[in-house]
């Protein structure tokens, strides 16, 4: 009789959120509308101000500056321009300048990074001794000082370009590095997307290769699928564009070398300098991540049969990862935002265009809100891409 009491008895109600003042619910809520009012009226208030004042003393504001011919030489663009280019287009080539460093440091500082950390736990005593150096010696001495370093390195140090280094069609001087560059046709924009798909397509067989070693234990080839993938539809991408094959060859001119592609001393300076100081707090982050995988894991490794490297690569990684990924996306912010230290090495990225065009136009807010808007949507984006890469390298608890 009282079971059957027990199970007729109704489910208490959910209790209903009180939002007067005498509930905490209800105050935690007040408090918050009333200090997100104040921020609001902060900035406007910090807003009209501003502009009131500027109007007091004649100076001009507005966006308007934007659609004015920028009038001014940029060392280096990716995209072409003339005397009648406006604003936008500084910008934009003072923003793909900042992107093109900003990735390729990425991509380089994680693998520098990646192997220095793993090389602390080298059996060899100079391999382990060199990396754990290595890491006391960049992470500690300040990025600008490094940037300045490789400056002089690539400026004073190297040779002219009447005595410039050469091995076949690759110049190193004063002037930069030239190197070949194949002629950009159908060819090669497909093989660019045929890349991009293989990425994907790799990451989907990765996954389905993890789910497969979790339920049978045997090991799939990932690795080298992965570059079949991605090689395989960059080749078909390059032959349905035709299988181009013009190469731009580097020459040695009258004043310089021509065609062919090329580095500026600034943007190598730039490049080593962030990568090499990245890489050092990257490898910490690697060693930290490996040493947060129990003992036991390694041991279990070895009752398999799994050689160290095999262990490392199958065994230890995949659980570190789930240390090192929130670290790691810090570390590739930081490295963004160190690229605006370019401006005092004469690379011509987002902040060094920011500050010609505002002692141009004399538009100091302008400009300057434009470069916050642009670094604050990468690191957005970045944050975002990593959330997705640490959400599926997850270890899924069964």
């Amino acid at each position: 009789m009282s079971q059957n009491m027990i199970e007729a008895r109704p489910l208490p109600a959910k209790k209903r959120r009180s939002m007067s003042w005498n509930s905490r619910e209800g105050r935690g809520v007040i408090y918050q509308i009333v200090a997100l009012a104040s921020v609001v009226a902060f900035i406007w208030l910090l807003v009209r101000n501003t502009l009131r004042n500027m109007r007091e003393r004649g100076i001009q504001s507005g966006y308007d500056f934007m659609n004015q011919p920028f009038g001014f030489d940029v060392s280096e663009s990716l995209i072409p321009y003339d005397v009648m280019s406006t604003y936008w287009t500084a910008f934009g080539i003072g923003l793909l300048n900042t992107l093109k460093v900003a990735l390729i440091g990425i991509v380089l500082a994680t693998i520098l990074g990646a192997l220095i950390g793993i090389g602390r736990f080298s059996a060899n005593y100079l391999v382990q001794k060199l990396c754990y150096w290595y890491v006391e010696f960049f992470r500690n001495v300040p990025i600008y000082l490094q940037l300045l370093i490789w400056y002089i390195v690539f400026t004073e140090m190297l040779p002219s370009f009447d005595d410039a280094w050469q091995a076949g069609h690759f110049f190193l001087s004063k002037g930069g590095f030239s190197f070949p560059w194949p002629v950009w046709q159908l060819g090669q924009s497909l093989a660019l997307i045929g890349a991009i798909a293989g990425i994907a397509a790799s990451v989907a067989y990765s996954r389905k290769a993890r789910k497969h070693f979790d339920l049978t234990g045997q090991q799939k080839p990932v690795l080298w699928v992965a570059f079949a993938l991605i090689g395989g539809l960059a080749l078909l991408g390059w032959i349905a564009g035709g299988a181009p094959t013009a190469w731009s060859l580097p020459v040695k001119g009258t004043f310089q070398v021509e065609q062919g592609a090329a580095f500026s001393p600034e943007f190598l300076a730039l490049l080593i300098g962030l990568v090499l100081y990245t890489a050092a707090f990257i490898a910490e982050i690697v060693r930290s991540g490996i040493s947060s995988v129990s003992l036991g894991q390694h041991e279990a490794a070895a009752s398999l049969g799994l050689s160290k490297r095999q262990a490392m690569r199958l065994v230890v990684l995949p659980q570190a990862l789930r240390v090192i990924i929130p670290p790691l996306t810090s570390q590739y912010l930081n490295l963004t935002k160190n690229s605006s230290l370019a401006v005092a090495i004469g690379y011509p990225d987002l902040v060094s265009i920011a500050q010609t065009s505002l002692n141009q136009t004399g538009r100091a807010i302008e400009a300057l809100s434009i470069v916050m808007l642009v670094y604050l949507s990468l690191s957005l984006i970045t944050s975002a891409l990593m959330n997705w890469f640490n959400a599926s390298a997850a270890i899924q608890e069964r």
